[in-house]
C-alpha cells in the first residue's frame, strides 16, 4: 500500500467527492457507506474499462492474487473515511486495521471482493464498505451497525442498518420463506491452499445430493446479498475474514435470514452458513466441522 495512511490523501488518479465529518446517525453511517462505496466502484471500472489491471501481489497461494486496483481502491476508501471519521478505526483486505486518533466505529472494507473475478473480467465483484461495533478481529466480539456492498458493472447496491432492514438500490428487500433441503440452491466459495480445496470439493461431492444444485460465484459479499435476495436459497464457506462478510451479513439479517458460525455461534473463519429458516438450521449441521 502507497500512501493514504491515516486519513492520508486518496491517490491523484482517484480523487472522489469532497466528504465532511459525518455524524453518529446511523443513516448517516449508511449514506456514507454508500457514497464511499460508489466511489470507489468508479475507479475499480475505470481501471477494468481501460485495462489498467496488474497483479501488485499474492497473499496465501500464488492464485490468490492482489491486484493495483484492490490497492488504489483501498486507499481511495481509507481518505475518504478518515475524513469523514477521523475518530474511527479502519480494518481493511490490502492494508489491514489502523486506530485513528479516537475510540469510534471501526469500518470494514474489501475494495473489490472477487479479485480473481475482476482479474479476469467475470462480472461478479464488489466493493464491501460496513461500520461495526467491537473488535472484529475477535469472533463473537464485533456485529456490524451499517452495510454497503455495491456491484460497480451491474450498478447493483444493497444497503442495510441494524434494525432498519435491507435494501436493493433503494426497495427494502422482503422477508423470505425457505425451501426444502432437496429443492435448495446453495451457494459456496473454496479457499486458495491445495489442502482446504480438496477438503472443499470432497464436502461438495457429499452435499450435492441432497440439494437442488450448488454455485460457486466467486465473492462472497454478493453471494451474502444473493441469499438476501432470493437468488440463492442458502450459502455456506469456511475460511473468509471479516472484511469479506461484514456487510453481507447484515444485509441477510436485515433482510430476515440468518448468518450462523460453527454450532450456530457466531460466524468466523471457520464457517459461515447462511440462510432463511429452517433451511439454515438444516444446513448448519451438513457442513459443519467437515
Amino acid at each position: 500500500m502507497t500512501g493514504g495512511g491515516e486519513g492520508g490523501a486518496p491517490p491523484q488518479n482517484s480523487a472522489g467527492p469532497r466528504v465532511e465529518v459525518v455524524g453518529d446517525g446511523p443513516g448517516e453511517l449508511c449514506a456514507l457507506a454508500e457514497r464511499v462505496a460508489r466511489t470507489a466502484g468508479s475507479l475499480v471500472e475505470r481501471g477494468r474499462r481501460d485495462e489498467q489491471i496488474v497483479v501488485a501481489a499474492t497473499k496465501s497461494s500464488p492464485t490468490d492474487v492482489v491486484t493495483q486496483m484492490d490497492r488504489a481502491a483501498e486507499e481511495l476508501i481509507r481518505g475518504l473515511l478518515g475524513r469523514a471519521r477521523p475518530e474511527d478505526a479502519l480494518l481493511g483486505e490490502e492494508s489491514g486495521g489502523g486506530r485513528r486518533r479516537g475510540g469510534g466505529l471501526t469500518w470494514v472494507v474489501d475494495p473489490i471482493d472477487g479479485t480473481v473475478n475482476y482479474l479476469y473480467g467475470l462480472p461478479a465483484y464488489a466493493v464491501s464498505v460496513a461500520a461495526v461495533r467491537g473488535d472484529p478481529l475477535r469472533v463473537g466480539g464485533w456485529s456490524p451497525l451499517v452495510g454497503c456492498v455495491h456491484n460497480p458493472v451491474s450498478g447493483e447496491t444493497w444497503t442495510a442498518i441494524e434494525g432498519q432492514g435491507a435494501r436493493l438500490d433503494g426497495v427494502r428487500l422482503p422477508v423470505r420463506s425457505a425451501p426444502p433441503l432437496d429443492r435448495a440452491l446453495i451457494g459456496t466459495g473454496f479457499g486458495y491452499l491445495p489442502e482446504h480445496r480438496r477438503a472443499q470439493g470432497r464436502l461438495v461431492a457429499e452435499l450435492l445430493p441432497r440439494v437442488r444444485d450448488i454455485r460457486r460465484i466467486g465473492s462472497a459479499a454478493l453471494d451474502l446479498c444473493a441469499v438476501a435476495s432470493g437468488r440463492l436459497d442458502g450459502y455456506y464457506e469456511s475460511g473468509l475474514n471479516p472484511w469479506d462478510m461484514a456487510a453481507g451479513w447484515l444485509v441477510v439479517t436485515e433482510a430476515g435470514g440468518v448468518v450462523l458460525g460453527p454450532g450456530g455461534e457466531a460466524p468466523s473463519s471457520e464457517l459461515v452458513v447462511a440462510g432463511f429458516q429452517p433451511l439454515a438450521d438444516h444446513l448448519l449441521p451438513l457442513v459443519d466441522g467437515a
